[in-house]
C-alpha cells in the first residue's frame, strides 16, 4: 500500500511539474520551448531563414538549418539594422543585427491540435526601421481572442532593399533588390509549413501590417511567389501604388551603382565585407529605399497585376487614419492661404488643382489649415495609394472589400518634459505641461494599439475609458476578419463590403462608430486615378 502512495505521489509530483513547466513545440527544424503567459504560449526569436550574413547579404533568405536539441524561444531575436530614425517606437530588446530573421509567436492553443486561425503582422517604418518586437504589435491580446498571433522581421534600408547589376548577375532570373519583401514571403511560408504545430490552421492564414507593412501585404499579394500561402489580407495606412510607377529593374540597378560609388567600392565582394555597421552609417537610407521590378518577386508592375485580376484573390481589409499627414507639409514653411498650397498642388496635379479643391472643399485660409488641407496632404501622403489598392481589388478580385477610416485622436500624453519626438529627436515641455498637445484627429501611425488591442504597452499617453471601448470594438472587427474573412459579430455596427457599390461605404471608428459615403472623396479619388494612371 505504501509503495502504491509513493507511486502515484510521485505520478502527481510529475505532472504538476509538467503543469508549471515551459512549453515546448517539436518541429521539422527542431524543438523550441517558449513560456506562458496567463494562458497564451509564447515563444520568441524563432528562426525562419538562415542569418543574412557574410555571402548571404543581399541573397533570397535562405532555409533554416535544424537544430539539436531544445532551442530556447523566451527572448526576442535582434532587430533589423536600422538607425534612431522614427522616435514613437519602441523595441522589446536593445540589440540590432544583420542576423534578424525571426519570428514570435503568441498563441492560446492547449493541445495544439485546434486549428485555430493564424495573423501574421508585418511592421511599418519605411521599410528602413521598425521590428516585430515592438510592443505595439503584440500578439497576446489577440491570442486571447482565439487567434495565433506573429510578428515577423524582414531586412530594411541598405539591407533589404539595394539593387546592382552584379548582383543580378548572381541570380538565375538576372534581377536583384527587395530582400525585405522576399524575407516576408519566407515568414510566411515557415508559418505555412509549421503552424499546425503550433495549434493553427495552416490553410486559414491573414498577413496584416500598417504603413510600410501595408506597402508590403499590397506587394505581397501581387507576388507570384504568395500564391496559395494566404487566406485573407488587411492593410492599414499605404500600398505600393501610388502616384509613381515601381522603379524598373535598370533604375534600381543605377541607383545602387550611384550607392556604391558613394560607399568607395567598386564591387559585390567589397560591399559585403564591409561590416553591418558601417555600412548602414554610411549609406545613411533616410527615405523609403527603392524597390523595383526585379523578374522574381515582382514580374511586372503591380498596378498591372491588380488591373488583370492576377493578384491574390482574397478579401480585403484595408483603411487609414483621418489625420496622416499635416497641411504644413505642403505649404513647407510658407504662410497657410489658398493660393500658397494650389501652388504647391499644381506642381502635382497641373489644371485639374482648381476642381480637386471644389472636391476637397479648400476655398478659405481656414479649409487650408483645417480638415480639407489635412485631406489634401494625406491624399498626397499615402491616403490615395490605399484607396487604389482596394479600388482595384474590388474590380478584378471578386472577393469582398472592407474599408475604414479611423479618427479618434489619441489623448494628451501621460509622460510630461523631454520625450521623443516622431523624426528621432526630442521635444521639450515646461513642468507640469504635456509634451506634445493632443492631436485633433488620428495621425499616422495612432491606430495599431486600438486595432492589436495593446494600449497598456504604450505609457506615454493617458488612455481614457473611451479609447479602451474603442480599441475592443476595432480589434474585434480585426479578430473576426481574421477568424472568417468578415469583420462583422455580435454587438458591432454592420459594416458592408464595398464590392458593386457607386460610392464606397466606409467604417468611421470613433467613439460613436458609423457606416459613411462620400461622393467627394470619391470623385477626387477617381480624377486622381484619371491623371496618373491613364
Amino acid at each position: 500500500m505504501n509503495k502504491m502512495l509513493m507511486m502515484m505521489a510521485a505520478c502527481f509530483c510529475t505532472i504538476g511539474m509538467m503543469a508549471q513547466g515551459n512549453p515546448q513545440v517539436k518541429t521539422t527544424d527542431g524543438t523550441l520551448e517558449g513560456m506562458e503567459r496567463s494562458g497564451v504560449k509564447v515563444f520568441l526569436g524563432v528562426p525562419f531563414a538562415a542569418p543574412p550574413v557574410g555571402d548571404l547579404r543581399w541573397k533570397a533568405p535562405q532555409p533554416v538549418v535544424a537544430w539539436e536539441g531544445v532551442r530556447s524561444a523566451k527572448d526576442f531575436g535582434p532587430n533589423p539594422m536600422q538607425e534612431n530614425i522614427f522616435g514613437d517606437m519602441n523595441f522589446g530588446t536593445k540589440e540590432n543585427s544583420e542576423d534578424c530573421l525571426y519570428l514570435n509567436i503568441w498563441t492560446p492553443a492547449h493541445t495544439m491540435k485546434e486549428k485555430l486561425p493564424v495573423l501574421i503582422y508585418f511592421n511599418g517604418g519605411g521599410l528602413m526601421a521598425g521590428s516585430g518586437s515592438e510592443p505595439r504589435y503584440a500578439g497576446e491580446s489577440m491570442a486571447r481572442k482565439g487567434i495565433i498571433a506573429i510578428t515577423a522581421n524582414y531586412r530594411e534600408g541598405i539591407f533589404g532593399f539595394f539593387s546592382h547589376p552584379q548582383l543580378s548577375k548572381e541570380t538565375a532570373y538576372k534581377g536583384s533588390g527587395n530582400y525585405g519583401f522576399m524575407d516576408q514571403v519566407a515568414a510566411i511560408q515557415w508559418v505555412k509549413t509549421h503552424i499546425a504545430d503550433f495549434g493553427g490552421d495552416p490553410e486559414r492564414i491573414t498577413i496584416a501590417g500598417e504603413s510600410a507593412g501595408s506597402m508590403s501585404v499590397s506587394a505581397l499579394m501581387a507576388s507570384p511567389l504568395c500564391q496559395g500561402l494566404i487566406a485573407q489580407a488587411i492593410g492599414s495606412s499605404g500600398s505600393v501604388m501610388g502616384f509613381n510607377a515601381v522603379a524598373t529593374l535598370k533604375e534600381a540597378e543605377t541607383a545602387g551603382v550611384e550607392i556604391a560609388k558613394t560607399l568607395g567600392c567598386k564591387t559585390i565582394k567589397q560591399l559585403r565585407a564591409m561590416p553591418a555597421e558601417e555600412l548602414m552609417k554610411r549609406a545613411n537610407v533616410r527615405n523609403v529605399p527603392k524597390y523595383c521590378i526585379d523578374g522574381y518577386f515582382f514580374t511586372e508592375q503591380p498596378t498591372q497585376t491588380y488591373a488583370d485580376g492576377k493578384q491574390l484573390h482574397i478579401p480585403l481589409l484595408i483603411g487609414g487614419n483621418n489625420q496622416e499627414m499635416s497641411p504644413q507639409a505642403i505649404l513647407a514653411g510658407q504662410p497657410a492661404s489658398v493660393e500658397v498650397l494650389k501652388e504647391a498642388a499644381r506642381q502635382k496635379f497641373g489644371d485639374a488643382t482648381d476642381q480637386l479643391f471644389r472636391l476637397y472643399g479648400i476655398y478659405t485660409v481656414n479649409d487650408v489649415t483645417g480638415q480639407p488641407g489635412t485631406d489634401l496632404a494625406s491624399d498626397l501622403f499615402l491616403d490615395y495609394s490605399t484607396w487604389k489598392w482596394g479600388h482595384m481589388h474590388q474590380l478584378t478580385s471578386g472577393q469582398p472589400v472592407y474599408r475604414y477610416r479611423y479618427c479618434h485622436p489619441r489623448p494628451a500624453m501621460a509622460v510630461k518634459g523631454k520625450v521623443a519626438g516622431l523624426a528621432g529627436g526630442i521635444l521639450d515641455a515646461k513642468d507640469g505641461e504635456p509634451a506634445v498637445s493632443q492631436d485633433k484627429g488620428a495621425v499616422h501611425s495612432a491606430d495599431i494599439e486600438y486595432a492589436m488591442g495593446t494600449l497598456p504597452t504604450n505609457r506615454v499617453y493617458d488612455w481614457q475609458p473611451d479609447d479602451y471601448m474603442i480599441s475592443d470594438v476595432f480589434s474585434n472587427y480585426y479578430a473576426n476578419f481574421v477568424k472568417t474573412g468578415n469583420p462583422n459579430g455580435l454587438g458591432l455596427v454592420n459594416w458592408p463590403a464595398v464590392n458593386g457599390k457607386t460610392v464606397p461605404p466606409v467604417l468611421q471608428i470613433d467613439v460613436h462608430t458609423f457606416v459613411k459615403t462620400d461622393e467627394a472623396m470619391q470623385q477626387r479619388y477617381l480624377l486622381m486615378d484619371k491623371l496618373f494612371w491613364k
